[in-house]
Parts: structure tokens; sequence; C-alpha cells
């Protein structure tokens, strides 16, 4: 273990406890499975559900013994001890390919016969759903129930899947369902049933990389989208003169040229006065924002004449997800589709704060280590190491490095040239699809059969991960973390393991390094699996965002030779350091946007509090009858369920839509709030100050407001008549994720953008 001894020192040797005690229950675990090994099934369930209550060699044993009859799969050791260490509620790291899904489903079930509802968090739908299919024989095989959550299932089925005992769910749906029961009126309307344990597939992913982004539910109203003449007066703005895009590339704004041209062709003598403030500068703002920020086969695709918003992180298509307020319709006017319905959003929950409501919450990822600082500041969480079932044999070359993005990416071509003639298998990480295809693109020119998995065919992720490891393949694949299939050399049946072994087995080349080396170290460790060669090798320029952005703009003097190769300790570490900025970069936002979201926080709990008084009790008509006791006489023909439940409706529209208003009203303050600090004013303190002084008016408003309602509105036999009056909850919803993060994105479009990129 040497190189983490500091850090394992640091968390007081913990890992070696944990392992020293995790190694003797495994080895009696072994002997007990010998002896389990010999009883029938029931016998063998029997034991796994009596050992449950505090026999953890047993369980263990009973499990693995499970495992081997039903799925044909023989735990390691290793595997075991990982069980161990997430039942007591660690995250583990295991290298790809040690066997993470066994684990998880094992721990699962482990956690399940111990009497606790468990949530399998996911990244993906298709990792849910096939998750819950390979291990379900193991779970039945204790006569537990299991099923999964994906994005397409209706609510009926949904609610049925929540009732299982181990239930697989992408961490977006479990979020999204969650924002959805928080707008029901009646009990028997809740999908989601709540569980005692979250444990969490890609824990570094899930709890960190995407803990900040915030889940949201919209629901229908008048759309600030940007009509076809502002869209089209503002694509023929040109950057520099008209418009400036911040450095960070979040923010553009106009210069006073540029709203001179505008306010011209539009035939309005001001953007700033009070009759376009409001309205026009906001389309103009939505349109810019399109124009300039958000690129295409980059940030989003578009297929069969609809906009696909791409999941940054994974590469992926986010189905069924939007953008907020104007945005989603201005780039559908940007890219000439037909503009979508505007929305307001009705609820927002980050995944740092969902994940907060489980009593439980374990994990597993190929790369916890390098998270660590954040899993136990944010979670209280420990990391166990697993150590490989076999010794790696991996070689891992030092980063390449380039002076200029061109002369990298003509080095990656030759590289991959190189690997694949010796029939060498090969796979390539890029940072977004443009990048895969612009690749890809060249890789082909030159003869190179090139399989490439992005966003635009996810679908078939299987069989191409699957046959990536076959001599001589090539794979260009977006962010491979999630992906969950293993690449087996030799391709799926290993038919050529051993002479893809003789050539080094499966290359790995990343395009350039990302902005955190977790996400290196999830790419790297797709070679090497269970004791197999391979190769990783990593290439970067003194003009990629990582080395821009972490530098500062700083410059540093480098000697490339006649390639514009870089062979400099002092470059390297110049880059190394460059990283490390980034990573901090990373933190530092984590910490400040969790200040911000942490009151936030405080005050959904205590409207959840109020709507569960609300939904559970007769508590709504007691007040409103209080409030307006003649309205309440003029009631009483009705019968009491009739009335109660009338109250309760109105008594949750004015909540949910207070609350509603007050997260829209947060908003505003927070995009400028960084202004206060002008005043030698402490944003977050202030923007705290200003959260607690509204919402103290929060809930009085609500209820005044139902106490009109309640006088006015007709309310009958068939309940109260809300539409009636304008009140009517939006004709539909629909879920989305926001990124906030101003460092996600490509490894090289900020300087090359996305033509010729490889040439």
């Amino acid at each position: 273990m040497g190189a983490f001894d500091w850090f394992w020192n640091a968390l007081g040797a913990k890992h070696d406890r944990n392992l020293k005690s995790a190694r003797k229950v495994v080895d009696k675990a072994q002997r007990v499975a010998g002896e389990l090994a010999a009883r029938d099934d029931a016998a063998v369930a029997a034991a796994g559900r009596s050992a449950a209550a505090g026999d953890p060699a047993t369980l263990l044993a009973a499990l693995a013994v499970a495992s081997e009859r039903r799925l044909g799969l023989t735990p390691f050791a290793v595997q075991l001890q990982a069980v161990l260490r997430m039942l007591d509620g660690d995250v583990i790291q295991m290298a790809t390919g040690e066997g993470k899904t066994l684990v998880g489903a094992m721990s699962a079930t482990g956690f399940a016969l111990s009497g606790k509802s468990v949530h399998l968090v996911t990244v993906n739908d298709y990792l849910a759903g096939r998750d819950a299919e390979w291990m379900r024989p193991l779970v039945e095989f204790f006569g537990l129930t299991v099923a999964s959550v994906t994005e397409k299932m209706p609510a009926a089925a949904r609610r049925d899947a929540y009732t299982a005992d181990v239930v697989y769910a992408p961490i977006k749906e479990l979020g999204f369902d969650a924002l959805r029961d928080n707008q029901i009126t009646d009990r028997s309307q809740a999908v989601q049933s709540r569980a005692d344990v979250a444990l969490v597939d890609e824990a570094d992913s899930v709890l960190v990389d995407e803990a900040l982004v915030p889940l949201v539910l919209a629901g229908t109203r008048e759309s600030d989208a940007p009509t076809g003449q502002v869209t089209a007066v503002v694509s023929r703005l040109r950057e520099r003169e008209h418009y400036t895009v911040n450095p960070d590339g979040r923010a553009v704004s106009l210069t006073d040229a540029g709203a001179q041209r505008v306010e011209r062709e539009l035939g309005i003598a001001s953007l700033y006065d009070a009759d376009h403030v409001g309205s026009t500068l906001v389309k103009v703002n939505l349109a810019l924002h399109a124009k300039a920020l958000l690129t295409r086969d980059i940030d989003y695709l578009v297929t069969d004449g609809k906009l696909q918003l791409i999941d940054a992180s994974r590469g992926r298509v986010a189905d069924l997800q939007r953008w907020p307020d104007g945005l989603q319709a201005a780039v559908e006017a940007k890219e000439g589709l037909k503009v979508s319905e505007g929305g307001r959003i009705l609820d927002t929950l980050t995944i740092q704060e969902f994940m907060q409501r489980y009593p439980t919450v374990c994990g597993m990822t190929g790369t916890a280590v390098e998270a660590v600082d954040q899993l136990r500041q944010f979670y209280d969480l420990y990391v166990s190491v697993i150590d490989r079932n076999k010794p790696v044999q991996r070689v891992d070359e030092p980063a390449r490095i380039y002076a200029t993005a061109q002369e990298k990416n003509r080095a990656i071509v030759a590289e991959i040239e190189r690997l694949h003639a010796a029939g060498q298998p090969v796979l390539v990480g890029t940072h977004d699809v443009a990048e895969s295809e612009e690749l890809a693109e060249v890789l082909r020119a030159d003869g190179i059969e090139v399989n490439v998995l992005n966003a635009k065919n996810d679908a078939e992720e299987a069989p191409i991960v699957a046959e990536a490891g076959d001599i001589g393949r090539v794979t260009v694949s977006t962010q491979m973390a999630g992906r969950g299939t293993d690449i087996r050399l030799g391709g799926h049946t290993e038919a050529d393991h051993d002479a893809v072994v003789d050539r080094g087995g499966l290359a790995v080349i990343g395009t350039s390094l990302h902005r955190t080396a977790r996400l290196d170290n999830q790419l790297r460790g797709r070679a090497g699996r269970q004791g197999n060669p391979g190769l990783s090798e990593f290439f970067v320029s003194l003009e990629d965002d990582v080395v821009q952005q972490g530098g500062a703009g700083e410059k540093i003097t480098a000697h490339p030779d006649a390639e514009g190769r870089v062979e400099s300790k002092k470059v390297r570490d110049f880059i190394a350091h460059c990283q490390r900025v980034t990573e901090a970069e990373l933190l530092e936002i984590h910490a400040q946007t969790w200040k911000y979201n942490r009151l936030v926080a405080e005050q959904r709990g205590i409207i959840d509090k109020r709507r569960a008084r609300l939904l559970d009790t007769d508590q709504a008509w007691e007040e409103l009858a209080e409030r307006d006791p003649d309205r309440a006489a003029e009631l009483r023909g009705i019968d009491q369920e009739t009335r109660v439940a009338a109250a309760r409706e109105i008594m949750l529209y004015h909540l949910d839509m207070a609350w509603a208003e007050h997260l829209e009203m947060l908003d505003d303050v927070r995009e400028s709030i960084h202004l206060r600090a002008i005043a030698r004013e402490t944003p977050v303190d202030e923007y705290h100050r200003i959260a607690v002084r509204e919402f103290k008016e929060l809930a009085q408003r609500a209820v005044d407001e139902a106490v009109e309602t309640f006088r006015d509105v007709v309310i009958n036999a068939d309940g109260a008549h809300l539409a009636d009056q304008g009140l009517a909850r939006p004709s539909a919803t629909w879920t989305y994720m926001v990124s906030d993060n101003p460092l996600a994105g490509s490894g090289n479009t900020v300087l090359s953008g996305i033509g010729n990129i490889f040439r």
C-alpha cells in the first residue's frame, strides 16, 4: 500500500484496523461456506437470515454460497472484505474489473436480510435495469424482492417497484420522484417509498462530482423565450465587437456597441428602460447565452428535429431533461426547431441534500481515495481501500506533453496508428461528442476502423464496450465512468485473450488531462483488470483547458522538439500544479455552494413537515374553519371527507406556490449577491439574511392567501374548483438537471473549438 501510507496515517490507521479485522472474518466465512455448501438452499437461506442479526462470517458465507449457486460466481476473498466494509457503512475503493456489481448486490442483500430497505443507486438507467435483472437470483434466493426504477416507467410501475426490498435506480430518478411526491395532494398519489440505506455505485461521481447539481421540477407557464426576430438579430452579433464571454466561459454580456446594434435592429430606444429591461433584455440575453455559451454536439444534440441535452459528466443523452426558463426555447430557436412551452421552477433539490435524507449511506467506486476529503466533510463517510485480487501489471506512462493542441492531437493519432498496427486494442477517452467524432473521422480517413461510443449512440454501449478488448479494436469514447461493462481481453467471449495479452493488453489513451486526477484514474483503470497487462497514456498540451485555467494564464517557457513535444521536469511539475489548482477550485466551489444550499435545505425541511401535517391530518380544515367560521358553517352540508380534502388542496396549493416563489426570489438574489462584496458585505451572510427574512413571511402569506381562496372558491360535493379561479396546478411538469460547475466541459473546446482539432 506504501504510496498511501500518509493518507491512512492521517485517518488514524483506520484502514489497517478495518482490513485486519475484515480478513479474520473473511477467513472464518470461507470455512463456514464450506460447511454450508453441503446444505440445501432452504438451509443456506435460513442461515443467512439468522446471521444478519449479528454473525457477519455466517452471513458472508451464506451470500457466497448463494452467489455460486444462483449466479455461477464464486466471490474472491477481497470481494467478501468489501461487502463487510460496506455493511459497516464505508465507501470502498475497488479497482475496475474487480467485481463491484456482485459486491453491491451482496451488500444490499445483507442489509435487506437485517430488515432494512435498500436503494442501490446507479448512475444511469442501463445499469439499474441490467444489474437488477443480473443480480435478481441472488436477492430472491433469500426470499427477498428486487426491482428497478428507470426513466420511462409510468407512476404505477414505479410505485410497485419501490415496495421491493432492494431497488436499483439512477440517482436522478430517485431525486425526481422525491420532488414529484412533494407536489401530491393526497397520500395515495405518492410514488416513492423511503429507504433505510442508500448504497451508491460510482460513489465519488454521485456524492462529489454531481452532489450540488440541482434536480429541478418545473411546470408550464408563459415563456420568456426569445422571438424569431430577437434570435435573428442576436445571430448576427460578433464576439468582442458586440459581446464578450467571461474567461471561465460561464457568462456572456453585450458591449455598448452590441446593445446599440440590437436596439437599432429591434427599433427600440433602449434595452435598459422600464419597458424593455424585464422583457426584451431578458430575451436578448437568453438568445445570446444560447449563441455564445452552448455548442451543438458538446452541450446538446439535435436528433429528429428535437433538442437533446448531453450529460457532460457521462457523455450521454440526458433523456427527458431540459434547461430552465427560456433557455431551452432559446437554443431551439437558434437551431430552427419548434420552440417549447415555457416553465417555472416548482421545486429544486440537490443530490447532496437528497442523499443526506437516508439514515445510512455507503458506496463503492474505483477512485475514492482522491475524494476522501469531500466524503468525510460532507457525508461523514470513511473510505476503505480493497486490495486487488491479483497484482496490477498495467504500465502507466507519464503524460506526454506538447506545446500546442495541434501538435498534441497529431501525436495522438500517430500513437493510435502505431498501437493498432501491432494489433493491440486501443480505448481512447475524449471529453465530448464533437471531439470523439472528429478523432474517429481522422482515423477512418487513415483506413482504421473505429467504434465510437458517445451520447449519439449510447444505446449500443454494452456491445461496443464488451468488444473493445479484441485484437486490433479501436474504440473512441466519451466519459467512461459508469459505463458498467468490463472490457475483456480478446472480446466478449475472450476467444483471443492470449493473443491480446501477448500484444500488451488493452491500451488506454486520454486525449487530455481531466480537471481532477480522479477522472484520469477512472479512465486509466479500464486497462489491466484482474492482473492482465495493459497500458495507459495521457496527452496534454500547454493550450488545454486544465493548464489554461489551472495556471490562470501564467506563461511557462517550454523548449519543444521538432514534433512539439516538451521534455521538461519544470513543465511537468507546472501541469501537475495546474491540475491540483482546478481540483482545489472544485472543492472550494463545493464548499461555497454548500453554504448557500444548507439554509435552503433547512427551510425545505420545515416546508416538508408542514406539508406532511396537511396531508396526514385534518389540520387544513381546522385552520381554515378557525380563520373563517362563517364560510366553514356554509359547508357543513358537504360530507366531512370532501370538506377536508378541499381544504387540504387549497392549503397545499398556496404553500407550494409560495415555496416556488421563494425559490425564484432566492435564485434572483444569488445571481446578484456578489455585488454585496462591493459594499464590504459578505455575500453568503447577506444571502442568508435575506433568505431568513423572506422565509418568515412565506408561511403566513400562504395561509392568508388560502383563507381568501377558501372564502371565494366554489366547494361542493366534487371538491374545491380551484381552476375556475385560475389556481390550477401546472397542466404539465418536467424534470431536468442544471450543471453549476464552471469547470465542466471538454478538454480542448475553449481554445480550438470543434473543427479540425486532429488535423
